[in-house]
């Protein structure tokens, strides 16, 4: 049955809302934990024991820069929580949710869970006919947006790829600059120096340039001749 229904992570809500983290694709352990009212270590152990099965459904687990990246776009709180900064963080796609629904016995969210997708299940078989809508229905919206959380988790690790690419550009590029700026400062001082070497060159060809002649009024020479 589990492998029929992953699909339908749009039940999780229906049976209580779920709370994700601002990306609106992951949640955490602690998260999962208060969703299914179990501890923390519950969620913990189960995952340790279906591990390979989860991370086909979406669980992943970051650690180094991925991890830094993540906790900066999604965990404002996590220095204030880990002053000394974490290990690592696991995560949880709905997908992973629903597949931990299936698995999990001492909850109560989670049997409700497993109870709705059997009635699902048992309506699909007997064929309740659907009654007409003029618009799309709620089912095909979540679907939908279903679809869409699975594309936006894969398009996350693309990122976190590209992050430190997107980086080292920076870097060489800044440097770039830098270096265009330099080469222009010398360029400029290099076109002074040719202007002052090219008036050296003259003064030696032709001699210093001559000073020019004062103005004079051309009635003074007659005012001193009546002096005179």
């Amino acid at each position: 049955m589990r492998d029929s229904v992953m699909g339908r992570t749009e039940v999780l809500d229906k049976v209580k809302a779920l709370v994700l983290l601002p990306d609106g694709v992951h949640a955490t352990t602690e998260g999962v934990a208060d969703y299914f009212v179990v501890h923390n270590e519950a969620i913990k152990k189960l995952t340790q024991r279906h591990r390979t099965e989860l991370v086909c459904n979406g669980l992943q687990v970051l650690r180094g820069s991925d991890l830094r990246l993540f906790e900066r776009d999604n965990l404002s709180l996590s220095k204030q929580s880990y002053p000394q900064g974490r290990a690592h963080l696991t995560l949880y796609t709905r997908r992973t949710i629903l597949n931990i629904a299936m698995l999990l016995r001492d909850s109560e969210v989670a049997r409700a869970v497993r109870t709705y997708l059997l009635d699902v299940e048992e309506r699909g078989r007997v064929g309740v006919p659907r009654q007409a809508e003029s618009g799309p229905t709620l089912e095909s919206l979540d679907h939908r947006l279903t679809h869409v959380e699975s594309s936006l988790a894969d398009i996350g690790p693309v990122l976190r790829d590209l992050a430190p690419v997107i980086g080292r550009i920076s870097v060489r590029l800044d440097r770039l600059d830098r270096r265009v700026d330099a080469t222009n400062r010398v360029v400029c001082a290099m076109s002074l120096r040719l202007s002052d070497l090219a008036e050296d060159v003259r003064e030696l060809r032709y001699g210093p340039r001559p000073l020019p002649r004062p103005h004079r009024h051309p009635g003074s020479r007659a005012r001193r001749r009546d002096q005179g």
